[in-house]
């Protein structure tokens, strides 16, 4: 374990840490902009729709989820940016698994919600 900072400490230095690496990603990505403000608005959705709190949490997380995989798909990216601008088949298939990580949060997003507002509107 590296020498550094320990206990409460630690973690206000992480929570530091991740607020900034929000704050970049707000700040250069279209897509993560569209995707918290698709949370923003199917959360009082959720809140709304969901009779109870397992629900909730079938709408809820996957919008969760979506944020989660566009943040490690702008890691990928950024870094594979970084390390260069000449066109490599396996680095730009690592930035073909982030999208695609994203996509499958879409979906799953997706599903979720049409799935729950299927069974309140057509019952089975």
């Amino acid at each position: 374990m590296k020498p550094g900072e320990r206990g409460v400490a630690r973690i206000f230095s992480a929570t530091r840490y991740s607020w900034q690496g929000i704050a970049a990603t707000w700040r250069s990505e279209a897509a993560f902009r569209q995707e918290l403000s698709l949370l923003a608005a199917g959360l009082p959705l959720a809140v709304w729709l969901a009779a109870d709190a397992v629900e909730f949490l079938l709408l809820v997380l996957p919008l969760l989820l979506i944020l989660l995989a566009e943040l490690a798909n702008t890691a990928i990216e950024t870094i594979v940016d970084r390390l260069t601008s000449v066109e490599d088949e396996l680095l730009g298939r690592a930035k073909d698994m982030g999208s695609a990580a994203v996509f499958v949060g879409l979906a799953s997003a997706a599903l979720s919600w049409v799935t729950i507002l299927t069974a309140k509107w057509l019952p089975l």
